[in-house]
């Protein structure tokens, strides 16, 4: 019986120990893989399908009504709102063509253009407001002529 017992912990032990590393190579390897898969944002957009196209800037902000963090983002991209930056929400239900024309798999994506709709900083997924802010204004104190910076994603 003692015997019994013996085997029987041991088989336990093992079984335990064998979990155990596997569950570790799996938490491992999950770390490696991105949370995101790597995504396009658009690179040019014409003004003229958006509000206020004649704005130095535009923010634009691409949402779906299924998305839990899109209503924050939205409201971070509206008080970007100003004499010199035209904001616009792009809603998935409502402006569907606008989310296929642009080629938009995932929300929020929040793209900034300048009077050219050239995409001169972009961010999916949610930000801060205070990088929002940052980007716009160095993006608007930048030297008339530099040339664009790369698109972020």
């Amino acid at each position: 019986m003692a015997l019994r017992i013996t085997i029987g912990a041991a088989l336990a032990i093992i079984a335990f120990a064998v979990a155990f590393i596997a569950d570790r190579r799996s938490r491992s390897a999950n770390r490696a893989r991105p949370v995101v898969a790597d995504r396009d944002a658009p690179t040019q957009l014409h003004r003229g399908d958006f509000v206020r196209p004649d704005a130095p800037w535009l923010v634009v902000i691409f949402t779906s009504a299924a998305c839990g963090g899109c209503g924050p983002m939205a409201a971070k991209v509206a008080v970007l709102e100003s004499a010199i930056v035209a904001t616009a929400e792009v809603e998935f239900g409502e402006h569907e063509a606008l989310h296929k024309r642009y080629a938009v798999d995932a929300v929020p994506l929040v793209v900034v253009a300048d009077s050219r709709g050239v995409v001169r900083k972009s961010y999916f997924g949610t930000t801060s407001a205070t990088d929002l802010w940052a980007a716009l204004a160095e993006l608007r104190s930048a030297p008339a002529g530099s040339s664009a910076p790369e698109p972020t994603n």
